[in-house]
């Protein structure tokens, strides 16, 4: 489930990675084989002529896709996508191979990242950072002049990304029409995907990042919303994860994301919590058109943001091996979908993109990745939990650090969810639920009869650092 983002560099986050149990350093034996594996030696094919180029955020140095878009000759386009080529530099069997099944993904925090790789591998041999050769699995995807995809190739090839841009800076190129050819259609190509994700119901969630900052005695919380090109970019990870898909419901044999569609109860309260919050929602609107409408910078379109991210519950890793299962569908996509283009960050991909390449040339997958399949949605499962409770923890942290000076003070309020009524041993639940103020964008616990839906005032009772909790009371 998606989750804000906080960016806290001045708090203290040391406890939270030790109740999370975050490992800190490699074994002996990882290391020493990411060392080795550093030299390996690259494709001999070379597809070091195409003028791919990265966009990540501008301090990343992780760097697990690299892309050139043109147009194809009577219409259309065409998009090559590298992504890093990490199965190539972790031995099967391996200590290392080991080390990421434990950790599973990298895991960030606002004072730092636990990577899945060690950095020689991650941040250097296996990273697409620019002017240097790399080995990496090449998606070539053809498009229609409307977006539909009209043929995909995939290969292992040598390639040398030209530059490493982000995502403000290309921003900036793009509003002054001075973007580098091998991305200039980044704008033309995501929107027409985009289009299509919505004609598929799809729920694309910009949600904004957050960054604490010293403020005289105390601290403020600022928003920053993605820019147009991120969400631009996702698209043409979406485009290459439906195309995995495809790939591996027709070869039989995969590893898909998954996620059941929203319930329709859950959408009533999100529109519940669109009207607490401001957030229009015309007669017969979608989710996806509501989502997309609003401001992820400002305090209540981030609370709605957040709030929608409910609705993408249930996702989870399903393999299969010879029959097509029942359900192949990610809700949040419209479409089935897999994870392919983050290896560097996340071990499904590094199996899944094995899988697809043995499938599109026609042979046997390796035993070494089938193997794996029917294990990684445990494995996936475990530490997308620990990945969750270390950005919930960050966000409750950061909130009970702003707020800490506060507590006595009224806010406005809107009232985002009210919970079902329940009891344990005999004793009823107090009546509470979930608010969401403006100054600083915060949204927590509130206790008291609350009517979903409207403004109310509430009292901030509780403002913990040490136990990261944040309580309001309806007044």
């Amino acid at each position: 489930m998606p989750i804000r983002r906080v960016l806290a560099p001045r708090i203290d986050f040391s406890v939270l990675r030790g109740e999370l149990k975050l490992p800190d350093g490699y074994p002996a034996g990882a290391l020493e084989e990411a060392q080795r594996a550093a030299a390996a030696p690259l494709p001999e094919n070379d597809r070091t002529d195409i003028p791919l180029v990265t966009v990540d955020p501008a301090a990343s140095r992780d760097l697990d896709q690299a892309m050139h878009l043109s147009e194809r000759p009577g219409g259309g386009f065409r998009v090559r996508y590298a992504i890093a080529d990490v199965a190539g530099y972790v031995r099967p069997g391996g200590p290392l191979e080991a080390e990421t099944w434990v950790r599973g993904q990298t895991i960030y925090l606002p004072d730092g990242r636990i990577p899945l790789h060690p950095p020689v591998l991650s941040e250097d041999a296996v990273s697409l950072l620019p002017d240097v050769d790399r080995a990496a699995v090449l998606w070539t995807i053809d498009l229609d002049a409307d977006g539909a995809v009209t043929g995909v190739e995939l290969e292992r090839a040598r390639v040398r990304s030209r530059a490493k841009l982000d995502y403000e800076g290309l921003q900036r190129a793009v509003d002054a029409g001075t973007a580098p050819e091998p991305i200039a259609l980044l704008p033309r190509i995501g929107a027409l995907l985009a289009a299509r994700a919505a004609g598929r119901g799809a729920v694309n969630l910009p949600l904004p990042e957050q960054e604490v900052e010293p403020d005289g005695d105390g601290w403020r919380l600022v928003l920053r919303a993605p820019v147009a090109v991120e969400e631009d970019n996702a698209q043409i990870s979406l485009l290459t994860g439906m195309a995995a898909a495809t790939l591996m419901l027709g070869g039989g044999v995969g590893l898909l994301r998954t996620m059941p569609p929203p319930r329709s109860g859950a959408v009533d309260k999100l529109r519940a919590a669109a009207a607490s919050l401001g957030v229009e929602w015309p007669a017969g609107a979608t989710v996806g058109a509501v989502v997309s409408s609003v401001d992820p910078g400002s305090p209540r379109g981030a609370a709605f943001l957040n709030q929608a991210a409910e609705l993408l519950r249930g996702a989870a890793y399903t393999a299969f091996d010879g029959e097509a299962p029942a359900e192949t569908g990610h809700g949040g996509v419209g479409a089935p979908y897999a994870h392919v283009t983050a290896p560097l960050r996340r071990l499904a991909d590094r199996y899944a993109t094995e899988v697809c390449l043995a499938l599109h040339a026609g042979r046997d997958v390796p035993e070494w990745a089938r193997a794996a399949l029917p294990r990684l949605p445990e494995a996936m499962a475990t530490t997308d939990r620990v990945a969750s409770a270390a950005d919930r923890g960050a966000v409750s942290l950061a909130e009970a650090v702003l707020l800490e000076h506060r507590v006595g003070e009224t806010f406005e309020a809107g009232v985002l969810d009210v919970d079902e009524p329940s009891s344990s041993n005999g004793r009823t639940r107090p009546p509470g639920g979930a608010v969401a103020i403006d100054e600083p964008a915060v949204q927590a616990r509130c206790t008291g009869e609350l009517p979903l839906g409207e403004r109310i005032t509430v009292r901030l009772v509780e403002a913990a650092p040490k136990t990261r909790t944040v309580r309001f009371e309806a007044v």
